[in-house]
């Protein structure tokens, strides 16, 4: 048995969810993902995975045992990076990621730049707003925003961000600039699944926090759809300054309410503490970092 092509397999039967899975990512046939999983587990005298027909499940001996396969592996690869000349170069696959909106509006273009310059690097980038593990993903580099509540991590800051309340000029000329909270239940409001409680908008105060109600004449699913609706004049829309800096500096939309805006909350790139950091890690920071500071700048 290779122990090193069994835990390999049994990495790939536990993320994509089935030994049909394992065998499609792998490109071995299913009988010989079978194979490796039972001789890992003969090999260990105990059972890893449960398997029903539809799915497996790690064992109470599985799961630990699958975090310390991930690390062994993690340490190999790292060795052969190394060996091919990873640390002495910017080269190899660099998996990346972002908040969704963050990632398409302010990182895809740097990344275009970085790829021209950098030709040996290869990009991998994975925008999600659930904030991936770097080291349960295998994530090299990521944007978070807001404090950091893992100290694990080296941290590079960006810039900072806010919750910024906007309408489009049309609107406003229309309905009137909204003055005080009270105002906002005037008004219309765009709404989408995120940020705030469903019916109302969260402002500080000097007592705490104020639970403003808003009149939502529409909700959407995504920001991007509620910040168009904004901007086709619908109503008041709540979202991060980053979602929507371009459309205020070219004057489809304009902040309302500043004054009641929440503190602001910090943009930063972070990366695995390792001791070495591999140079195409340490080149993506130092490439992308200014001109995202640039870029946001208010």
């Amino acid at each position: 048995m290779d122990r090193l092509d069994a835990m390999s397999t049994l990495l790939a039967v536990v993320e994509t969810g089935s030994f049909s899975g394992a065998s499609r990512k792998m490109r071995v046939p299913v009988t010989t993902v079978s194979r490796r999983v039972a001789e890992l587990e003969a090999h260990l005298r105990t059972k890893l995975l449960q398997r029903t027909t539809r799915k497996v499940k790690l064992t109470d001996a599985g799961a630990p045992y699958v975090v310390a396969c991930r690390k062994v592996l993690e340490q190999i690869s790292e060795a052969e990076r190394n060996a091919a000349g990873e640390y002495q170069s910017p080269r190899g696959e660099l998996t990346v990621t972002a908040p969704l909106v963050f990632g398409r509006m302010h990182l895809v273009p740097i990344i275009a730049e970085f790829m021209t310059q950098f030709v040996d690097v290869r990009l991998n980038c994975r925008f999600h707003d659930r904030n991936l593990d770097l080291q349960d993903e295998g994530i090299d580099v990521a944007v978070r925003v807001g404090p950091l509540s893992d100290s694990r991590w080296r941290a590079r800051r960006v810039c900072t961000v806010q919750r910024v309340v906007c309408a489009s000029p049309h609107y406003l000329a229309r309905r009137g600039e909204p003055l005080t909270l009270a105002d906002i239940n005037t008004h219309d409001c765009v709404s989408f699944h995120g940020l705030d409680p469903p019916g109302s908008w969260l402002f500080p105060t000097s007592e705490g926090t104020a639970s403003v109600p808003i009149r939502s004449r529409i909700m959407f699913d995504t920001i991007e759809s509620a910040i168009d609706a904004g901007i086709a004049g619908i109503g008041l829309i709540r979202v991060l300054s980053y979602h929507v800096r371009p459309a205020i500096r070219s004057g489809l939309l304009r902040e309302v309410l500043a004054e009641f805006a929440p503190p602001e909350a910090p943009v930063q790139i972070i990366h695995r503490h390792d001791e070495l950091v591999p140079l195409k890690v340490r080149a993506f920071i130092d490439f992308s970092v200014p001109r995202l500071e640039t870029l946001l700048a208010l």
